[in-house]
């Protein structure tokens, strides 16, 4: 089987110069744009299964909670080991992919570039990752640890450098491995190969066409609901967190009606923001997030003790890479201790139940970049300043502990975690501007979850489609409000959070199984490169010879857009002919084709179950070069721009321009590029 070949189907395969290669069009292109785009089986099941959960943790929220803490309770004694292991081995996986040979892959056509700045992009992994987690535990945390560490004395500075060590390790690169591989595997699959941007696809070279049958709605019903409760269970304990700032403010009375009102504020706003779209909205307020994340943090490292701040930090993060083969596989065996199962695996099961949330939204926001680009950017961008935030707050928060002597500040986060941030600020200057800018921070960060969240369960449930109508993205986040306001009234969020931790055990078999898919799509990506680069093919007859006059004008000639399509038409197009009809003599199934909107031509020769050729010219415009364009005005650079007529094959633009060749050269490069491909396909067989 041909494991990275498009399914078939009944919709025509078109190649898009903009979005890559394999893109699929429905044959009535000119027919309106529907209404309702959904996956039926996914939506449905997705939706009953929402509804009856929520109905039992809401009106038997005991029952539920008794029976998920006993799930719970389970995995932590019996399956541990496991979830130690594979989050390890997910860290080995993409960092072993980012300097290998494979890094140099672009998720997307080759010729695709990023859709978003380096700053956008950093911005919105950051708020769709972990950014509210960092409010609510930046200062909890060290000092719980502080007070209450696994092993040894509480209460001591090696508690303290214990506390921060532990912290690091919660928050650091693992975490973000595991959102890594399932952001990786969805953006190759998706953005390369143009199959669905959803958690089944992942899963494509393993089985196949099922991915489109029971097998694959199953996986995306599971990643439907863990997105939903996540971000419903977060919506929920988030609140408590902001009526704690807007009491500590305001006097803003602490009451589930006030806590429901904020969901829903929470939540219309989010409302607004999914209406706006993905650049409009999500990427703008994860911009606001991060300038007021970086204000907060600035004031904490200039008003606490720099000094120490700064020497705390170098010393955390050379304990950290030091001891982080250590860290990784210590299960206290030896001395056992409940710690493990309250702490380190309730983190590695709650990041692995966000990984479908955090995953999908990661890879829509990460098309046109490098693996190696991928892996930097999501594993050290995020955790350095992950280990910024938790070194000034959560050191700071320990200076004042411990050389300081305000115990109180240790009492207050014992007795309530929610609070611990504003009375953190109480012991800072301008304590009520810090702690207003921290509520709202919080209230955005929630925005950005929520309708990040609602754009992931959209594409799950429409089958990876990202243009679907915007008030299906509306739906799915006025349904996350409802779920945390009905779980909020009943007390059933406590047991539905359990069961979503408890969810993560067979997610984490279905990230093997993507890891899997991966590697082995990889591997034969990269037969094929060393195929291209190195078979010999049939030399070109010395009558395709271009003479070096004839060279010199095609080189300094820039063809308007009318001359290439003239050229394609009376040129191009009758040698891909000859081409197809020559292959179809032979008996295989060979084709031409052209778009008359843009007029790309192509041929395509399929193979059946092996991966089909393709080989299409486009032509694409260009800015002139400096030397010409004199005259700056946009206008006038419009006038100037020239065309090519590029060579796409199915991994997208080759970077070579065939305007000007004759027949039998067009002729002989198809056939070029077609012997490599029977290279490739006798390499991987």
């Amino acid at each position: 089987m041909g494991c990275l070949a498009a399914p078939a189907s009944p919709r025509r395969t078109i190649h898009d110069n903009d979005r890559g290669y394999g893109m699929t069009e429905q044959a009535d292109r000119g027919a309106p744009r529907r209404r309702l785009r959904i996956n039926p089986p996914v939506f449905f099941a997705s939706s009953a299964l929402t509804l009856v959960f929520v109905a039992f943790a809401a009106l038997a929220p005991d029952t539920a909670s008794t029976l998920f803490s006993a799930m719970q309770a389970w995995i932590t004694h019996s399956a541990g080991w496991f979830y130690v292991l594979a989050v390890a081995g997910f860290l080995v996986f993409v960092v072993v992919l980012a300097v290998s040979d494979f890094g140099r892959i672009k998720l997307g056509p080759d010729h695709s570039e990023p859709d978003y700045s380096h700053g956008s992009w950093f911005a919105m992994l950051f708020s769709a990752g972990m950014g509210i987690g960092l409010m609510f535990f930046g200062v909890a945390e060290p000092i719980m640890h502080y007070t209450s560490p696994p092993v040894g004395e509480p209460a001591t500075a090696e508690a303290a450098r214990q506390a921060m060590r532990i912290t690091f390790f919660h928050w650091g690169m693992h975490a973000w491995a595991i959102y890594a591989v399932v952001a990786l595997a969805l953006a190759y699959f998706a953005f390369r190969h143009d199959l669905p941007l959803t958690i089944r696809s992942a899963l494509y070279p393993l089985i196949g066409d099922r991915i489109h049958g029971p097998i694959g709605h199953t996986v995306d019903v599971f990643a439907v609901l863990g997105t939903i409760f996540g971000v419903a269970t977060s919506l929920g304990f988030g609140v408590i967190q902001v009526n704690a700032g807007l009491n500590y403010l305001f006097d803003v009375p602490t009451t589930v009606t006030v806590q429901i009102v904020l969901i829903a504020v929470i939540t219309a706003v989010a409302t607004l923001s999914v209406g706006l779209g993905l650049d409009a909205g999500i990427r703008r307020i994860s911009e606001l997030n991060m300038v007021l994340a970086l204000v907060l943090l600035a004031f904490v490292l200039v008003t606490g003790p720099t000094v120490f701040l700064l020497q705390t930090l170098v010393q955390n993060t050379g304990m950290y890479l030091s001891n982080l083969f250590a860290m990784t596989f210590n299960l206290y065996a030896y001395e056992p201790t409940g710690w493990i199962g309250g702490w380190t695996l309730f983190y590695w099961g709650w990041w692995i139940a966000w990984s479908p949330f955090v995953g999908m939204f990661i890879a829509r926001v990460s098309r046109g970049r490098t693996i190696r680009e991928f892996v930097v950017g999501v594993l050290l961008v995020p955790v350095g300043f992950t280990f910024m935030w938790m070194t000034f707050f959560g050191d700071t928060a320990l200076h004042m502990v411990m050389m300081q002597g305000l115990g109180t500040l240790a009492e207050a986060v014992a007795a309530d975690t929610s609070v611990a941030l504003f009375r953190f600020f109480e012991h800072l200057p301008l304590s009520s501007l810090t702690s207003l800018i921290a509520t709202v921070l919080v209230v955005t960060f929630f925005v950005t979850s929520s309708d990040s969240g609602s754009l992931v369960v959209d594409m799950l449930t429409s089958g990876g489609a990202e243009d679907s109508p915007a008030w299906q993205r509306i739906f799915w986040a006025i349904v996350e409000g409802i779920v945390a306001a009905a779980l909020l009234v009943a007390g059933g969020l406590g047991a539905l959070q359990t069961a979503t931790i408890a969810s993560a055990l067979p997610f984490t078999v279905v990230m093997i199984l993507m890891c899997w898919g991966l590697a082995r799509a990889l591997r034969i990506e990269s037969v094929k490169r060393l195929s291209l680069r190195h078979a010999r093919v049939m030399p070109r007859g010395p009558h395709a010879a271009m003479s070096w006059q004839r060279r010199v004008r095609t080189m300094i000639h820039q063809p308007k857009r009318h001359e290439v399509l003239r050229y394609l038409e009376e040129v191009a197009r009758p040698a891909l002919a000859a081409v197809a009809e020559e292959l179809s003599r032979q008996g295989l199934d060979a084709r031409v084709d052209r778009d008359e909107a843009d007029g790309r031509e192509w041929v395509e020769v399929r193979h059946g179950d092996e991966i089909d050729f393709f080989y299409s010219i486009h032509p694409r415009a260009y800015e002139p070069p400096s030397f010409v364009l004199r005259d700056t005005r946009a206008e006038r650079a419009e006038a100037l721009k020239y065309f090519r007529a590029e060579v796409h094959l199915r991994e997208g633009g080759q970077d070579y321009d065939i305007m000007g060749w004759s027949r039998d050269d067009v002729i002989n490069d198809v056939l070029d590029q077609y012997e490599r491909h029977m290279h490739f396909l006798l390499a991987v067989r």
